[in-house]
């Protein structure tokens, strides 16, 4: 598997993982888009502060 594929199947994961996180707290999908936009920030942001 090529690096840059690896990596942007990385970025979607990310995405994909905060919009359902935020989703699930939130139930907003204007926030879940938000989140879903900063990708692993949102995910990382969630781990530490919940």
């Amino acid at each position: 598997m090529k690096k840059e594929t690896i990596i942007k199947n990385g970025i979607t994961f990310g995405s994909a993982l905060a919009m359902v996180i935020s989703y699930t707290n939130w139930h907003s999908i204007f926030w879940a888009i938000v989140h879903g936009l900063l990708g692993w920030v949102y995910v990382i942001y969630y781990i530490i502060f919940h």
